[in-house]
């Protein structure tokens, strides 16, 4: 799937500038009370209430009652507008993940906290991330999430790698749970009512004997009350809970399948 928007993709000297706060200051008179941080919200209020098209520096200009230029004048343009707000919302959340508790108890706090975090910000579901631009909320987060896990012994690259796991396993859900929402809402149909609708020509083929195994399904297999994501977590914490005391208890490692 195509991303509407990509992180990293403005001027990146000028980024991280803006980021560490390292860079020149706004020149030729900046209107009072204008700050960076006030048009960064402003753009996440954006994004938050009508998504990430909406977002443009004449809107988020306007929202703050100024005129486009003055937006100019502390930051290039959209591309690196975008990493900055990225950046904002990713900054840890009081009481987040802590090491307290162990590893696993960790991870599951980072899964239930980034999936929250999706919720809060569904825009974030559209932009290409696999080249962030790292800023002081991206690197608290991670700093708080390796600690917290470095007691599972593992090599740096496979901390890292855990991390992507749990990241890939929440984004996968949480695009899921929004593309169902703005299903619902463009169809007008529930979730329930457009399943339903199926139901006659699904009965049919059944009845065929050609999908012996789907006949054989409870009835609540594909039930929308099972927890799908917690289950998908818990899976993965037992993986790598067992890789972690097969590391500690000496076995011979299993050896990746090569491609």
């Amino acid at each position: 799937m195509a991303s509407a928007e990509t992180s990293g993709s403005g001027d990146i000297a000028r980024t991280l500038d803006l980021l560490w706060g390292s860079g020149p200051q706004p020149s030729r008179g900046p209107k009072p009370g204008l700050t960076l941080d006030r048009i960064v919200d402003a753009a996440v209020e954006v994004a938050d209430a009508e998504g990430l098209a909406a977002v443009t520096m004449r809107r988020v200009a306007t929202e703050i009652g100024t005129g486009t230029m003055s937006l100019y004048r502390y930051l290039p343009g959209k591309a690196e507008l975008l990493d900055l707000m990225l950046d904002k919302v990713q900054r840890p959340v009081d009481g987040g993940v802590e090491a307290v508790g162990g590893w696993r108890a960790a991870l599951e706090t980072l899964a239930y906290e980034s999936l929250a975090q999706y919720r809060r910000h569904p825009w974030l579901t559209d932009i290409n991330q696999s080249r962030p631009v790292l800023g002081p909320g991206a690197m608290e987060g991670l700093e708080k999430v390796l600690g917290a896990i470095r007691p599972m012994g593992l090599p740096d690259r496979e901390l890292v790698s855990v991390v992507m796991m749990i990241s890939g396993h929440v984004l996968g859900v949480a695009r899921t749970q929004l593309y169902q929402q703005e299903a619902e809402r463009k169809s007008g149909m529930t979730d329930a009512e457009f399943w339903q609708a199926q139901v006659p020509v699904l009965d049919r083929a059944i009845a065929t004997g050609r999908y012996p195994i789907m006949a054989a399904l409870s009835e609540d297999a594909f039930s929308t009350d099972f927890d799908h994501f917690g289950f998908g977590l818990q899976r993965i914490l037992d993986g790598l809970e067992h890789y972690v005391a097969q590391r500690d208890g000496g076995e011979e490692r299993i050896r990746p399948i090569q491609r």
